[in-house]
């Protein structure tokens, strides 16, 4: 399908996500960012990408500044009264990483330890209504972080003592960095990608794009690059 007008689309995302979307020799990379090209080649658009924090996105599409959102963002009733959603594209749940040589197990979500998540993702929300809203969680004890980037080199340098994050990521981080998984909390979460209240032409020319996409088995392709 090709839009009826033709435009260039700002895609803003938050690229300190591997192997969603990341910084590699100054292009933007991982599978949502392969898998929004795959979707312009379909639908007929030029890309522009923007890199910003993870909560700037759903006020950065509600202003124009940007046109889509791909970002590993969770599809949640919240959000969609503010944005519109495509179809989902993957289902994820929530880990917990510690340092590779801690001791702490999933216990260290209770009591005095010091959990860090990154602002407005579904991490930070769990955290804030199951554990501080609860009394499990002193406030002072969640740590909030612009960027995973920054919420990483805490828990590597002691500041932090875990780190509640996306299942895929919290796995790429544990091959990557000195760091391990050691606990899973089943949310169920699916990804879609957002573009701003009431864009209904966009939003269809992504959904048909994705569609295909999976028909033709090129989703299968992007999950064996990144997965």
């Amino acid at each position: 399908m090709t839009l009826s007008f033709s435009k260039t689309i700002t895609v803003g995302t938050s690229a300190d996500f591997p192997p969603f979307e990341y910084i590699e020799n100054g292009q933007f990379v991982g599978f949502d960012m392969d898998l929004i090209r795959e979707i312009a080649k379909i639908a007929g658009f030029e890309l522009k990408f923007v890199d910003m924090s993870f909560d700037s996105l759903i006020p950065a599409l509600r202003a124009g500044q940007i046109d889509v959102a791909a970002a590993a963002m969770t599809i949640t009733d919240e959000r969609k009264q503010v944005v519109d959603f495509s179809i989902p594209y993957w289902t994820a749940d929530q880990s917990i990483i510690v340092r590779a040589d801690s001791n702490l197990t999933i216990t260290v979500l209770f009591g005095k330890y010091k959990i860090g998540v990154q602002t407005g993702t579904t991490g930070d929300l769990w955290c804030t209504d199951e554990l501080v809203g609860k009394g499990i969680l002193p406030e002072k004890n969640l740590k909030r972080y612009d960027t995973f980037v920054l919420a990483l080199s805490d828990l590597l340098n002691g500041n932090i003592d875990a780190i509640v994050l996306d299942s895929p990521v919290a796995n790429r981080f544990a091959a990557t960095k000195p760091v391990k998984v050691v606990g899973i909390i089943v949310t169920g979460e699916q990804y879609g990608i957002a573009v701003k209240k009431g864009n209904k032409e966009l939003l269809e020319a992504i959904n048909k794009a994705l569609e295909q996409i999976i028909e033709s088995g090129k989703m299968a392709e992007l999950i064996d690059k990144y997965f």
